[in-house]
This record gives C-alpha cells, sequence and structure tokens, in this order.
C-alpha cells in the first residue's frame, strides 16, 4: 500500500456530498457456493503447477530493472530510466535497493543479494535533507530489512550468510528505529508522519490517518521480537490501541468495523467518519487479519476488529454498476453516505478477503474476495493497454439516478462506462502491485490456474507498455496506445511487489508462499516484504 501522490492525489480529491443521498441498506453479500466440508479447498487441497519459463521471464525483467539502476541510480533511490538520471525520492537512502532485496533473495538471485547486503552497512540513516514519512520509511526500509534477517537467518536460501553480515542488517534496522521513534513522542502516543532528521524531530503536524497510524504494528512488532528490544512494538501498539476503540464513535466508526481516516495526534480522536479500503486507510485493515496471523495470542481482537470491518463491508458497501451486475465492487464512504470510487490501491481488498478466509476457515470470504478480484481484473482487460487505472468510478444500480451520490458518467465516456461498468477519473498506472497480488493469493487459495494466467496477461501488458529505456516506466493513460506517455520514473515497489507478486504465482512452493493448509511461516507486509511469524505461532 502507498499513499495517493502527486498529480493522482490532485486528481483523487472527492467531491462533498450533501446528506440528503444517505445510504440505504443493501442487500447482505450472498453467493451460491459449497457448504465448508465440500469446498475444494477441504476436499481437494490445492495443487500448484509451477511455470518455469513464466517465473525465468520474470527473472529477466527483475535483471533489466535491477541493471538500469544499479548502472545509473545506485546508491540512490530510484532510477528515471528514459533520460538514465535518480531521484531520491526516500531520503536518498537506496530505496529501491532496500525494496529489491528480499525479491532477490526469494529469486534466488545471489549476485544482487551480495551487492545489497554490502551495501546496507553503509546507509547513513542520520541523514537527509528532505522530509522523512514515518509509514514509508517503516514499510520500504524499516520492512526490507527485517525481511532480510529473517529469509537469510532460515535455511531456505541455498547458501548460508554469515552471522556478520545478519548482525550488520539488524543494527541498521535499529539504529533507523531509533531515529523514527521520536514521531511517537506526542500526547497521545499517535505518531507524527511527517519529521524531519539531523537530529530526529516531528514536523508538527495536527493529524494522522488510520493507514499510517496502523500499518507500522508488523514491522516495529518484528523488531521487538528480534532484538528483544519490547520498546519498538510497545509503541506501535500503542497508538494501534487508538483505532481498535475510535472516539467518538459517532463520528470515528460510522459502520461497525470500519473507521474514518484521519485522528487527532494530539487527543487520539477521530476527527472525520470518511474512508475505505483505498489509499490512506487500505493497510490499516490489511495489518488486522495479518497481526493476527503473526502472533494469534497477543492479537486476537485485531482478528475481531478485522472480522467486523469485513462483515460490514459485506452489508453495506457492496455495489454493482449499472448495466454490468455481474460486477462487485466496494465503495468508500464519507459518514453513512457511499461513495461509488475505485482505486487501483483498493483492489488489495480481494486477496486480503481470502487470506482472511484461509485463515478462518470462512469460506464466504473467501468467495466474496475471488468475486473482488474478477471485478479489479474487469479494470484491467478493459483498457486499451490492458492495464488498469488508478482511479475509477461507477454508477450503482440500486440508487436512484438523481441521487446526489450517484451521479452518471461524463459524456465522453458513457460509452465505455455502459461496455465495461466504470469510467476513469485517473487513468494514470504507476507500476502498482495491488491487482497482481490478489490474483496470487485467489491462486494459492484454489490452485486454479486461471490466475497464473491471469497474472501472466497482466505481466505481459505491463512488459509491453511500460518498458522504457534502462528499466520501466509509469505512464499516463492506460486507455491511449502504449499508455500516452512515460513519466520516467520506475518506483521502488516494483521489484519489492510486482516483480516479486509476478514471480511467486509461476514459481515453485516455497517456505515463503502463501499456504492454504495453516502452514505458513511468513506473512508480508504491504510492500510484499515476507516477514518471519512469531516463532511457535506458524499457521
Amino acid at each position: 500500500m502507498h499513499l495517493l501522490s502527486g498529480p493522482v492525489a490532485a486528481m483523487a480529491t472527492l467531491l462533498t456530498l450533501s446528506s440528503a443521498a444517505l445510504v440505504s441498506p443493501k442487500e447482505p453479500y450472498r453467493r451460491d457456493h459449497l457448504p465448508r466440508d465440500n469446498h475444494p479447498r477441504y476436499a481437494h487441497p490445492p495443487r500448484y503447477t509451477p511455470n518455469a519459463a513464466r517465473a525465468n521471464a520474470v527473472k529477466q525483467a527483475f535483471d533489466i530493472s535491477w541493471d538500469g539502476y544499479y548502472k545509473y541510480a545506485f546508491p540512490h533511490d530510484s532510477l528515471r530510466p528514459l533520460t538514465n538520471r535518480y531521484s531520491d525520492d526516500r531520503n536518498g537512502w537506496g530505496a529501491s535497493a532496500v525494496d529489491a532485496l528480499s525479491t532477490a533473495i526469494v529469486m534466488r538471485n545471489y549476485p544482487v543479494v551480495e551487492q545489497i547486503v554490502k551495501y546496507i552497512p553503509t546507509i547513513d540513516f542520520d541523514t537527509t535533507t528532505d522530509e522523512v514519512s514515518l509509514f514509508e520509511t517503516t514499510i520500504r526500509y524499516l520492512g526490507g530489512l527485517l525481511s532480510a534477517v529473517d529469509l537469510l537467518s532460515a535455511n531456505t536460501t541455498a547458501k548460508e550468510y554469515h552471522r556478520d553480515d545478519i548482525s550488520a542488517i539488524i543494527k541498521q534496522a535499529v539504529r533507523l528505529a531509533d531515529n523514527l521513534k521520536v514521531a511517537f513522542d506526542t500526547p497521545s502516543g499517535v505518531p507524527d508522519n511527517s519529521l524531519f532528521f539531523g537530529p530526529p524531530r516531528k514536523a508538527g503536524s495536527q493529524t494522522n490517518g488510520i493507514a499510517t497510524i496502523g500499518t507500522l504494528i508488523l514491522e516495529w512488532q518484528r523488531l521487538s521480537d528480534i532484538t528483544g528490544i519490547e520498546e519498538y512494538g510497545k509503541l506501535a501498539r500503542k497508538a494501534e490501541a487508538y483505532l481498535l476503540k475510535p472516539e467518538p464513535r459517532d463520528v470515528g466508526e460510522p459502520f461497525p468495523g470500519l473507521l474514518g481516516t484521519d485522528v487527532d495526534i494530539r487527543t487520539g480522536k477521530f476527527v472525520n467518519g470518511n474512508g475505505g479500503w483505498g489509499g490512506g486507510d487500505d493497510s490499516f485493515y490489511e495489518y488486522l487479519i495479518k497481526m493476527y496471523l503473526y502472533d494469534p495470542v497477543k492479537f486476537a481482537p485485531l482478528r475481531d476488529r478485522w472480522t467486523a470491518a469485513v462483515d460490514s463491508s459485506m452489508k453495506y458497501l457492496i455495489s454493482r454498476p449499472k448495466g454490468r451486475e455481474d460486477l462487485l465492487y466496494v465503495a468508500m464512504w464519507n459518514g453513512k453516505e457511499l461513495e461509488f470510487v475505485g482505486q487501483h490501491l483498493a483492489c488489495f481488498n480481494g486477496g486480503n478477503f481470502i487470506l482472511g478466509g484461509l485463515t478462518l476457515d470462512e469460506t464466504e470470504y473467501i468467495n466474496f474476495g475471488l468475486d473482488l478480484v474478477d471485478s479489479c481484473r474487469n479494470t484491467y482487460i478493459s483498457t486499451a493497454t490492458n492495464i488498469g487505472p488508478e482511479i475509477f468510478r461507477w454508477q450503482d444500480s440500486v440508487l436512484p439516478e438523481d441521487a446526489s451520490n450517484n451521479p452518471p458518467p461524463p459524456a465522453n465516456q458513457t460509452a465505455f462506462f455502459k461496455a465495461s461498468g466504470f469510467w476513469f477519473e485517473s487513468a494514470y498506472y504507476v507500476l502498482r502491485p495491488e491487482v497482481i497480488e490478489s490474483y496470487y493469493y485467489a491462486y494459492r487459495a484454489t490452485g486454479d490456474p486461471k490466475y497464473q494466467e491471469w497474472a501472466w496477461d497482466a505481466f505481459l501488458a505491463i512488459n509491453e507498455t511500460c518498458r522504457a529505456g534502462s528499466g520501466y516506466s509509469s505512464i499516463e493513460n492506460v486507455n491511449r496506445p502504449f499508455g500516452g506517455r512515460h513519466t520516467d520514473f520506475q518506483e521502488s515497489f516494483w521489484f519489492a511487489e510486482v516483480l516479486k507478486y509476478s514471480y511467486l504465482i509461476h514459481a515453485e512452493d516455497a517456505p515463503w508462499q502463501v499456504q492454504a493448509d495453516h502452514t505458513n511461516q511468513y506473512v508480508y507486509n504491504t510492500e510484499a516484504h515476507p516477514i518471519r511469524m512469531r516463532t511457535g505461532y506458524e499457521r
């Protein structure tokens, strides 16, 4: 998960809607499916079919991306592949290198692993001239370092690493967290997401969002469990507590388990009731079930909050586009009023519902997630490039057409909406992973090879459209030939997420693969870095 930024953020600004068109209760989600005892997962456990040729093709894309980055941008953050320049968009600490490490490990690309492991001890996490995002730094850098420790420490890489190499990575993770922890020094313990270093200090923000508060707990708790220093996990758990018991309830929890977005840093109280499963909120919900996977004893209350959120989503938020009632989307909300807006970021939700269903043995969650995966695929196969857009809208089939929160498409997109069930609000594609991520979870839950085909189709489309210069670039318009124009930017999460999920869905089974039979050893952070489950709680 990543927050919307730049031109995409500007296009994502939602309209202020009147309270006249409040949400009417939806029919609870129903899907004809087999009873649990007869569900394919139980009667016929998933069988996986690796495809070495496709896995190797993804490895080649990784090599192209890494070689361009290493030649023209390393040790800076990101490659500009068209101009062969670099960008220090994540504080100049080598974001692409740290984000690429866990992917290089699971691909067993040991020359690249060696390059990055050698580089990590040289990073100066004390110094940067730019503002530091607690959230982005946690999921990319801290998550990447901890994942490397877990993967390199296990006997799963077919190569032994010296204890000194792993100790050096842990030392850097502690150094980074010690600089970041000033964020939690607030009256409530809700962190300030915006920091400056030299020395570490807060920017003085008034509010923080639930994603940037609630997407710290996995990484900071793992750091505590690795080092034995309880402080890190304790800080994240204290901040999380405000989201588990939102106050005031009438503002902060419009539907059971579904929250507003912004929290007052001074008091820990919610200041609005608008939210969704998209940017700014998404990974809070994602981590609720993942923390239960990580440690089901300590984090059982987070499981309960996740099921409340999912149950409410299935009861209140389901929406089918007018004329394309075969599709199923989850709406956003402004208080109790629905907003029929989707995001590429939100397409992680199908995979998250599936993971939760596997974890809790709830077939209905799995089936709902599979329906969401189908509908997010529709945003890909409907466009000129076969890649989905950053932000899209639709007109709900149930609410009256004259409802203030249910407008029709723009005149120039009416025909497209009629055929496809959505229209574009932002047609950018910024190398995001969420649709392929959900294909991966669907495949690991079912063993159905169609999800491998869908992931391969998506990878081919991205490869054809985004391959540019010395690497891969974001594009401006998924519904124009060749994506319109390349933006000359290769995101670090291209390494961590898109290439990893595209590889894993075709790769041989391994300890870090998601399992459908309660034998998971790893849980993925929101940057797709595999984090080892707490010892004794693998499931």
